[in-house]
C-alpha cells in the first residue's frame, strides 16, 4: 500500500489527463452545435440569394437548385426599376434615422435624470417605467392610431415617427449604463462648478458611447423592418416604407409573382442593415456588456 504522497502523485498524474480529455470532448461538441446552428440560420438567407439569381421558371422547380450556375444579375436591375421602389427605401431610412435621433435625445435625458439626479418620486418614476416595458405594444396601437387620426396625421411622416420618439426600453437601458459612471467623477465636476447639463454633455455621454450606439443600432433595425404600424397609418405609395412596399410586389390577381425579383428587392433592402451591423457590432457587444442591471 502506497504512502499518501504516492496517492497524491498518482491523482495529480491521472486527473489532468482526464480533465484535458473532457475539455477536448466539450470543445468538439461546441464546434458541432455551433456549426449546425450556423447552417440552420444561414440556409434561408442563402436560399434567398439563390432565388434572386435564378430565372423565375426555376424558382419552384424540383429538385431545387441550391447554386445559381447561370446567375441572372438583371433581376437586381429589374427590382430597382420597379415603381416607387426607391421611394420605399428612402422612406424607411428617413423614418428609422429620425426615430433613432429622437429616442437618443429623449431617452438619454430621461435616463440621466433618473440615474443621477435626486428628486422626489424618482423611484416611483423608475418603477412606472419598468411597468410600461411589460405592456405589449399591440395593446397601444388602437389608441395611438385614434390619436393620429384625430390630429390628421394619417399618411404622414408624423404618424410614422412621433409615436416612437420616446422609448421606455432605451431609457431603461441607458439608466443601467449611466449608473456605471463612478460617482467621484461627477462629484469632482460639481466641485469645479459644473452644472447638470455640462456633466451630461461632457462626461456622461462620452463615457457611454457604446451604450448609445447600441440603442441606435437596435432601434434602427427594429423600425427599419417594422411592418405593422406603417401598414395601418400609410395609404399612398409615396408614404409607404420598404417592408410594406415589398408586400405589394406579391401578385394577388393571379398573374403570378416574380419571386426572383422579389428576393432581389429584399437583398437590396437589407444592405443598409448589414452595413450598420458590420460597422457597429463592436459597439453593440460593448454596450450590452456595460449596461449591467443595477438597482
Amino acid at each position: 500500500m502506497g504512502t499518501p504522497s504516492d496517492v497524491m502523485t498518482l491523482r495529480e498524474t491521472v486527473w489532468p489527463k482526464k480533465t484535458s480529455r473532457t475539455a477536448r470532448y466539450s470543445s468538439s461538441w461546441r464546434i458541432v452545435i455551433t456549426g449546425v446552428l450556423a447552417i440552420v440560420f444561414f440556409a434561408p438567407f442563402w436560399w434567398m440569394v439563390v432565388i434572386s439569381l435564378l430565372p423565375n421558371r426555376l424558382v419552384l422547380s424540383f429538385p431545387p437548385q441550391w447554386f445559381p450556375f447561370h446567375p441572372e444579375w438583371r433581376n437586381f436591375f429589374l427590382a430597382w426599376e420597379q415603381p416607387y421602389f426607391a421611394r420605399y427605401l428612402i422612406n424607411s431610412l428617413l423614418v428609422s434615422v429620425a426615430i433613432v435621433i429622437g429616442q437618443l435625445m429623449t431617452s438619454s435625458l430621461a435616463a440621466y435624470a433618473i440615474a443621477r439626479i435626486s428628486f422626489s418620486g424618482r423611484r416611483l418614476v423608475y418603477w412606472v417605467l419598468l411597468v410600461t416595458l411589460m405592456i405589449p405594444g399591440q395593446v397601444t396601437f388602437i389608441p395611438v392610431f385614434l390619436i393620429m387620426k384625430h390630429l390628421g396625421w394619417i399618411d404622414t411622416y408624423q404618424a410614422l415617427i412621433v409615436p416612437f420618439i420616446g422609448s421606455a426600453f432605451a431609457t431603461f437601458w441607458l439608466i443601467q449604463s449611466f449608473r456605471q459612471v463612478p460617482q467621484v467623477i461627477l462629484d469632482a465636476a460639481q466641485i469645479d462648478g459644473a452644472e447638470h447639463f455640462w456633466i451630461f454633455m461632457r462626461i456622461i455621454l462620452p463615457l457611454n458611447k457604446s451604450a448609445l450606439l447600441s440603442i441606435a443600432f437596435l432601434n434602427f433595425v427594429f423600425h427599419y423592418n417594422d411592418f405593422f404600424w406603417p401598414l395601418i397609418v400609410t395609404q399612398s405609395n409615396s408614404m409607404r416604407t420598404f417592408p410594406v412596399g415589398l408586400s405589394y410586389l406579391i401578385a394577388s390577381d393571379g398573374s403570378g409573382t416574380m419571386w426572383n425579383v422579389l428576393m432581389a428587392s429584399t437583398l437590396i433592402g437589407i444592405v443598409p442593415v448589414l452595413l450598420i451591423f458590420f460597422v457597429g457590432q463592436r459597439f453593440l457587444v460593448q454596450g450590452i456588456s456595460s449596461a449591467g442591471i443595477k438597482e
